[in-house]
């Protein structure tokens, strides 16, 4: 059977490429008509990934950094949710990667140089295999939000970025969360370049009480819709699911 080909970018939905208020789409966006490229079946099929490249520590984020004995700071947050397609069905053995800045907003990365302290004990990344009913679970410290260099007092607020793969190497979805209530969300000029409000909150994990462990953790859920009406925003559709 003949793979079918990936859902092109909703472009009603999906903000434009070139947005001057977020400055460097300025330089990044596309001057010229898009043109579509085939992925090959190499790309398409493989290759997989299989809970064997998983490490039972990689979805926590409090402990796969830590020195033994020893914890992040900042508030300790758990984030899940469920992959699913665009009937709510669950798509299982999904690798779900998670990269974020610890608790004062700052990335371990030679190039942040924020002024906010490298956290010695959070390394910032973490990844999991959804389970047969699509679900996820990550356990980590809730980022701090960050100053960036778009305008004279532009702070992003408090994210996590999420990489979902699917069946081939190619099939690769990115996204951005953000956290329910947080005041930020509507002065972010990125955020702002989404023209439905609806969107906005699909990108909103949820304050989950349920969830949350007393005297412990948080919790916030965020669901990943691949495709369809109801389907999360992600940076990159045009080459994903």
């Amino acid at each position: 059977m003949k793979p079918a080909e990936f859902y092109q970018r909703d472009r009603n939905w999906h903000p434009p490429a070139l947005t001057p208020p977020y400055k460097t789409s300025v330089a990044r966006s596309p001057r010229y008509s898009l043109i579509s490229l085939e992925n090959t079946p190499s790309e398409i099929t493989g290759p997989r990934f299989g809970h064997n490249d998983i490490d039972p520590l990689d979805n926590d984020l409090l402990s796969n950094y830590a020195k033994a004995g020893e914890s992040p700071i900042g508030e300790r947050i758990i984030v899940h949710g469920r992959v699913l397609d665009e009937n709510a069905r669950p798509v299982p053995n999904t690798l779900v990667e998670v990269w974020q800045a610890n608790a004062g907003g700052r990335y371990r990365h030679k190039k942040d140089t924020y002024l906010a302290p490298i956290d010695p004990n959070f390394g910032g990344c973490g990844r999991t295999l959804s389970d047969a009913d699509g679900y996820y679970y990550f356990r980590t410290v809730k980022p701090g939000a960050y100053p960036w260099r778009n305008g004279i007092n532009d702070w992003r607020p408090a994210h996590i970025h999420v990489s979902v793969f699917g069946s081939g190497f190619a099939q690769r979805l990115i996204t951005q969360l953000y956290f329910e209530g947080d005041p930020l969300i509507a002065r972010c000029p990125i955020v702002q370049t989404i023209p439905d409000p609806a969107a906005i909150d699909q990108l909103t994990a949820k304050l989950d009480m349920n969830a949350t462990i007393p005297l412990d953790t948080i919790a916030y859920r965020f669901d990943i819709v691949l495709r369809g009406r109801r389907s999360t925003l992600f940076e990159n559709k045009l080459e994903g699911n």
